[in-house]
């Protein structure tokens, strides 16, 4: 009887301890974010009304698909685009399936945010750092970016860079209101 149940036992934490870690892989790897502009257009919600204080101006999109006060949908094909505006060096452009940008309206070094979706085997941490990589050393005109960082939901990547104060902001917003959201990487932008 003893080693019926000892069997039993050990069966049942085999279970659980599968159980367990299919849905973490699951979770990991799933959004319900319907594209990348619903990513930003979830986070640009908890700003308030104009009369917030930390609340700016903002466009969105690539320069063919330009949107005013909102996130904007930004063409992956666009990928020299992509580089000069949002940082995102080509040799990540492969990896990814759709993108989106938010950018102050009055200096785009103050704030510039984007939203990706990778695709599927596409190593989160890496595209980070190939981010900070492309991001650190560029020649700035009208300021300097202070800081930037790298949140992750599900399937979706979101980098921001600009002025301290107004990042730290976004990060408190993104990682409060974006589902299962992970910081991946945050720092200092460097010259």
């Amino acid at each position: 009887m003893k080693k019926l149940t000892a069997i039993l036992l050990a069966a049942a934490v085999v279970l659980v301890l599968f159980a367990a870690c299919g849905g973490n892989n699951e979770d990991a790897g799933t959004s319900s974010y319907a594209d990348a502009t619903a990513v930003l257009n979830a986070v640009w919600a908890t700003y308030a009304d104009e009369s917030d204080e930390n609340k700016f101006p903002i466009g969105g999109g690539d320069s063919a698909n330009l949107t005013m006060d909102a996130p904007g949908k930004f063409d992956i094909a666009a990928t020299e685009e992509l580089d000069v505006t949002l940082a995102l060096p080509a040799s990540q452009t492969a990896n990814i399936e759709d993108a989106a940008s938010m950018m102050h309206m009055m200096n785009a070094n103050n704030f510039t945010g984007a939203a990706y979706k990778l695709k599927d085997g596409t190593d989160a941490a890496a595209f980070a750092k190939d981010f900070q990589d492309g991001l650190n050393g560029r020649q700035w005109m009208c300021g300097f970016p202070e800081k930037f960082v790298v949140i992750q939901t599900g399937n979706y990547i979101v980098t921001a860079f600009g002025n301290g104060q107004i990042i730290d902001l976004f990060k408190t917003k993104a990682m409060g209101t974006l589902e299962n959201a992970a910081l991946v990487l945050e720092g200092a932008v460097t010259a």
